[in-house]
């Protein structure tokens, strides 16, 4: 988003002015703005008819105030209004969120889930993009790049490839299924902190099934939860399962007690405990760890972002998660047994956890995922 690029629309400058002269007046005096002017003000932002200086400030100041449901709910409302979503030929969709700054103090394992549950009976789906703060880290898409995958399908080609039962998953780029959200990110760099997008760009929903979708992501914060599954039952999720996940990802910390929390059939949210030793896993490591040789990298002055050579990081994740598809066991394999299983018994694939983790063994140990992937 830039200057010169800038189409004047005076509507939109006038309704921004009149935003921004609410929501940024200061920690006592600031004011909420409606749903309806929050779908307003990010539709003028994606649209790119405002200055890219009230654009930041738009979101700087929502963040200050701390946003609203319904200010969450409007810019969720107008990132989905420029999304190319799609319904696939299949009856049911997981679609999986994992964090779109990716990862920088362990090696993903997630990019491999949706293979692992299409070798289960399960059509799934991730997205995300190549690089946006705060972290700047490894993901799903230079992961799967390195293992061969092509990333840089249209959602029309996606769906085609969810639905085919040779392969029956998918990676959709954000650059693919929402450009215009994609072109905000050297905005976003600009900003340096964390903005309402990083939540709720997440849910834009980019391929359904015919009957039902259902919502995968991870957290770390407490107050997150509840803030997801509001947002995913608003924009039609019929389940969501919430996982409180090493690195805000998907996939909890495999030596410790957890916690999920889900819905099912846009009803409210329940928390669980979980333990990996429910699913028969005991590792000494809380995640894939990043491998001892790996090069670093520098980012400059970027105090936020760990210093991680992405392309061998990458390299790395997919070399580990291919192994894991075959059946090697290890901190990779446990991975994908227990984001997996979760995910089943959340399906209602199994009347208990460790049967869903059983299921998930048997295809890894089958090797069949493998051939999947690409």
């Amino acid at each position: 988003m830039s200057a010169p690029d800038l189409t004047f629309d005076t509507e939109a400058h006038l309704a921004m002015r009149s935003i921004i002269q609410r929501i940024a007046t200061g920690p006592e005096l600031s004011k909420d703005i409606s749903q309806e002017e929050a779908h307003i003000g990010m539709r003028a932002i994606l649209d790119n008819k405002v200055d890219p200086v009230q654009a930041a400030i738009f979101f700087i100041a929502l963040r200050m105030k701390r946003e609203t449901a319904d200010e969450n709910k409007g810019v969720l409302d107008a990132i989905r209004g420029a999304t190319h979503g799609i319904t696939a030929e299949v009856d049911e969709v997981v679609d999986i969120a994992d964090p779109y700054d990716g990862y920088n103090r362990t090696l993903p394992a997630s990019p491999f889930l949706p293979a692992l549950l299409a070798e289960c009976g399960v059509h799934a789906v991730s997205h995300g993009l190549d690089a946006v703060g705060p972290k700047y880290g490894i993901t799903h898409r230079h992961v799967l790049q390195a293992a061969g995958v092509d990333v840089d399908l249209s959602t029309s080609a996606a769906a085609l490839r969810l639905a085919d039962p040779a392969l029956g998953w998918a990676y959709v780029d954000q650059s693919s299924f929402c450009p215009k959200l994609h072109d905000l990110v050297p905005l976003r760099t600009q900003i340096i902190k964390r903005q309402l997008v990083t939540t709720v760009e997440v849910l834009a929903k980019p391929i359904m099934g015919r009957n039902r979708t259902h919502f995968v992501t991870g957290y770390v914060h407490k107050p997150y939860p509840p803030v997801y599954a509001m947002l995913a039952r608003h924009v039609g999720f019929d389940s969501a399962l919430l996982v409180r996940g090493v690195e805000g990802g998907i996939i909890p910390s495999l030596r410790q007690a957890g916690k999920v929390f889900s819905y099912q059939n846009r009803g409210e949210e329940i928390g669980t405990d979980i333990n990996p030793a429910e699913v028969g896993i005991d590792q000494t490591v809380r995640a894939v760890p990043l491998p001892e040789d790996l090069p670093t990298t520098s980012r400059g002055d970027d105090e936020v972002a760990v210093a991680v050579d992405i392309k061998s990081a990458a390299e790395a994740a997919a070399k580990a998660g291919m192994e894991a598809l075959s059946g090697t066991r290890g901190a990779t394999y446990d991975s994908l047994v227990y984001a997996g299983a979760l995910i089943l018994n959340h399906l209602g694939r199994t009347a208990h956890l460790n049967e869903a983790a059983d299921m998930i063994r048997t295809a890894l140990d089958s090797g069949r995922a493998a051939d999947r992937v690409k």
